[in-house]
Formats: C-alpha cells, structure tokens, sequence
C-alpha cells in the first residue's frame, strides 16, 4: 500500500510531496518468516458518573466524563511459553483482584497466574478500585469502620467485579488473537515533561511540592528517568499490531472528568502517527513514586488539566513512535517468567502518637484542619489494620521478552530504585514497572525515611507504611529474577555485503574545476 506523507515546504514556491511505502513497519531486510506470535485486545472498564474518583485520602465523586478507561492486553508467544502483559486505567490494583484474574486466565487459557503481570496505571481520573477495599475493616470498631467506609476513599464491589471480568476477557481475547509477528523494542528519551517533586530544604529536610518560586528550596532531592521503553509488534502484512510503552510519571494531569489520564493522549498519537486507529497500546508505569508532570522550578504559571495531559501523552507517544520506526523487527526470543514472594513488616506508629489521632479523628475535621484531621484518621486505620495484619507479602515479577525484561513490583516506588534496577540488570533493555500486581503504597528510599528525609511520601498512613529497607528489599529480589533468566538479542539488521567494485560510479571522481 502507498501512502502520501506530510507535504514539505522548503523557501518560496519550492513544494514536495513524497510518496513512501506503508509507514506503518520499518524495512524488512529480507527477513524469515516469523517465528512468534503476539496478540492484543483491550476491554472498557469506564465507571459512571457519580461513582467515587480515587486518588486521595477523602471521597470525591466523578461528575464528567472526557475518555474512556480501559483494561489492555498482550499476549507473546515464543511456541514453547506465553506471558500476557495487561494493563488498566486504574489508580491501583489489589491483590485479591490480581489473584482472582490470574487464576481464572490460568483455567480459561493455560497460561500460568505467575505469568501474568497486571499493572496499573494510576490515573487519578478513573474508576473506584481503591483506596479501601470492601470489608477490610469489618474487624474494627464502629468508629474505625465509620472512618474507613463513609470516610475515606472505598472501592466500588461491583466495578471490582466488572474489571477482574474485563481483565480475563482481555486476556482471553488477546490469547485467540495471536498471529505470527515481527516485534522489536527499543528506547527512547524524554526529559522535559516529567520532574521529581522532592526538595532539599534550608531546614536541612526534604519537602514535596514545596511550591514555584519558595525561596527555601536548596536543590531537588532526586532523580527522573526519562527513558522511553517499548515494544512493537507487526503482522507479517506489516500491520502494526500494538505495543508496549514503559514511562516513569504519575497519571495526575486530570484533563477533566474521567479518563485515562495522559496515557489517552498518548495513544492517540502513536495510533495516528503508525496509521493504527486500533493498535492496543499498553502501558506500563515506571518507577515514578516520587516523579511528577510538575516542576516546581518552573517561573511560568502551570497549563490546565487537559493541556497538562496533552503535553505529557503528547511528547511521550511522540517519543515511543520514534522509538517504533527506528527499531529493527525479527523474533524477541525467548518467552519467560520468574516471580517471588515474601514478608516484609509495618512501621508501627507510637502508642502515643495512635491515642493522639483517635483523639483529633473523633473531632470535626474543620474545627481540627484538613490535613491534621486526614492523617490523624489514617494513624487510626493503620492501628487497625495492624491489629489484623503486622507484617505484608511482597511481591515481585519478572516477564522477560527476549532482549527485554519487565521487572515488576507493588509499590510507588522511588525513581532511584527503578534506575538502581536497571544499573543492576544483566538485560541490555529494562523496564521497572510499578503498582504492577497488587498495591502496598509509597515505599521510599532508605534516605527519604531518614534524618534528611520527610515530605508527603514519607508519612506513615493505612496506604504506605512498609519497613525502611523494603525498597532496598525490592530491588535486590527483582535482580535475582532478572539473573536467573538469559537475555535474549535485540534484532538488528543483516550484515552489509562484502565490498565489491570502487563506490558510486557518480561520486568516485576528482573536483572538476572546467
């Protein structure tokens, strides 16, 4: 198929149409036939208006609706194991979820629970799946229960079920949808729209969002990761099936109403640019606990929501469509999985500091403040919580994808320690992937929860509260995963032929001066 690309113009009356090949997969240099297959399929989980919008530590409730969200799937297949990568428009995904979807994709298609890897994609525009799930206080006081329920962000019984559903059937859906296909992956780089939001401070501690233009700010407190990963995969037609994109900012744009977040836009130009207008595009967060779409820096007034989320998307859809026509498809080979589980215990808060907080909960957050009255009340559900449950199963995942592994943990994990995961990886490509599998809130850096340390990630709440060292923990077990498995090749092109002749017969001669 021909296609016309963008009409060029070069100075006054000088006017160029190109007419290329399909745009849609880069050259094939004479390649075999494909020895892989992949297959895509998405599913719509948006919730209603009027039910809860997730994000923070009160309820809010969606009133609009601007895009809609989506459960997304891949399924690979190297003929001797399958792995499926899903992700979903969600601020979170908790294990009973993650464990109820495993086990019904292990029954419906053979493929193993432990491996498939379910990330969220934590937009703060989307349905109700967390922040309290049902009945997870019905051990508590009626008071706790009252804080917990009526008081806090909930997750919707029913929407959970109708996600686990649209997860399987995706799955399911992207399994008998696999065809044989070329897949490459690459990396690309974009460092202006994402920022880390931790500061140094004159008080000697670190602060997040310590606001535009405060002149307490010393130096930012950590790092960004501004790689691009990706995946593609094309037909042996050259149809751009989908692909994987791994970027580490949260999804806290909010263009208005619910939405996917910048992840909408971002599929919107990678679809328009590689002619797909059904290309499944699946998302992947980074390790982005601590990494924003806001600069606190910045000397200019910051955009609206929906320009926020169109700067964002925009550049990394760009970004990933770079990194797709650059890459040289073939066969990502092999398929494979590791994972591992263990316990990891709780910060307990001080009897002191519980006696406090069921004190100032018990009062009218007005009469106490907003956020004295918000993080008195989680101390009280994290006492509870406690009380049934000191110590919390981690879990980590490795996918591997021929040259690529996907390391995948349940945390809003510091950017550090997803950099730390790559400068430790035997993979020539590595994607930390977060909130992947189940959620255990912010874990920071061992630095972040000492002296010189503090801000909002920091604060011990029913939602993050794991031990210091549990990051360090993290990325050491997701290492062990990724050495025990055997990088596969990035594809590349053929070898040039050996040289024959004396070059271009046009260009093989001296300056002609008459």
């Amino acid at each position: 198929m021909l296609r016309v690309a963008p009409l060029l113009i070069l100075g006054a009356g000088s006017l160029f149409v190109m007419v290329v090949d399909d745009l849609s997969l880069p050259q094939v240099y004479g390649q075999e036939k494909p020895t892989m297959k992949v297959g895509f399929a998405e599913r719509d989980i948006t919730p209603e208006i009027g039910m809860e919008q997730p994000g923070g530590y009160v309820k809010a409730f969606h009133k609009t609706f601007h895009d809609p969200c989506k459960v997304r799937a891949v399924v690979f297949d190297d003929g001797s194991r399958r792995v499926a990568v899903v992700s979903i428009d969600a601020l979170v995904i908790h294990v009973p979820q993650v464990r109820a979807a495993r086990e019904q994709i292990e029954r419906q298609t053979g493929i193993p629970g432990d491996a498939v890897l379910i990330a969220a994609s934590h937009s703060h525009s989307s349905g109700p799946t967390g922040m309290i799930l049902p009945g997870q206080y019905d051990h508590a006081s009626e008071f706790v229960r009252k804080l917990a329920y009526e008081m806090s962000s909930c997750a919707d019984a029913k929407y959970l079920e109708r996600v686990v559903a649209a997860i399987v059937d995706a799955v399911c859906a992207a399994n008998e949808a696999r065809v044989p296909a070329r897949c490459g992956a690459g990396v690309g780089i974009e460092k202006e729209v994402s920022f880390n939001r931790r500061f140094r401070m004159k008080n000697g501690l670190t602060h997040t969002h310590p606001g535009q233009g405060n002149p307490d700010i010393v130096e930012v407190a950590g790092p960004i990761d501004p790689e691009v990963g990706v995946i593609g995969a094309w037909d042996e037609g050259g149809k751009f099936l989908g692909c994987i994109v791994n970027f580490a900012c949260h999804a806290t744009t909010s263009p208005g109403g619910i939405s996917a977040n910048w992840i909408y836009f971002m599929e919107r130009v990678i679809r328009g640019a590689m002619y797909a207008p059904e290309a499944v595009v699946v998302f992947l967060p980074g390790a982005c606990g601590d990494v924003t779409q806001v600069d606190n820096l910045s000397p200019y007034a910051y955009p609206s929501g929906r320009r926020w989320a169109e700067l964002v998307g925009g550049a990394v859809g760009a970004e990933a469509v770079k990194v797709l026509i650059k890459m040289e498809p073939g066969t990502l080979a092999p398929v494979d999985y590791r994972l591992k589980r263990w316990t990891v215990g709780r910060r307990i808060p001080n009897p002191e500091r519980v006696k406090k907080a069921y004190e100032l909960a018990a009062r009218d957050p007005q009469e106490v403040g907003h956020t004295e009255w918000v993080f008195a009340k989680e101390i009280v559900l994290l006492d509870a919580l406690i009380q049934k449950a000191p110590t919390v199963e981690l879990e980590v995942q490795a996918i591997q994808i021929g040259p690529v592994v996907l390391l995948a943990n349940q945390a809003e994990l510091f950017c550090q320690l997803g950099l730390d995961m790559k400068a430790g990886s035997p993979f020539p490509l590595t994607f930390p992937v977060e909130l992947a599998n189940g959620c255990v809130g912010y874990v920071p850096t061992e630095e972040a929860l000492g002296p010189r340390g503090g801000g909002y990630e920091t604060r011990l709440t029913s939602y993050s509260n794991l031990e210091p060292t549990a990051g360090n923990q993290i990325v050491k077990a997701s290492l062990e995963l990724a050495n025990m498995l055997t990088p596969g090749k990035i594809p590349t092109r053929p070898p040039a032929p050996p040289f024959k002749g004396s070059g271009w017969s046009y260009g093989n001669v001296p300056p002609e001066l008459e």
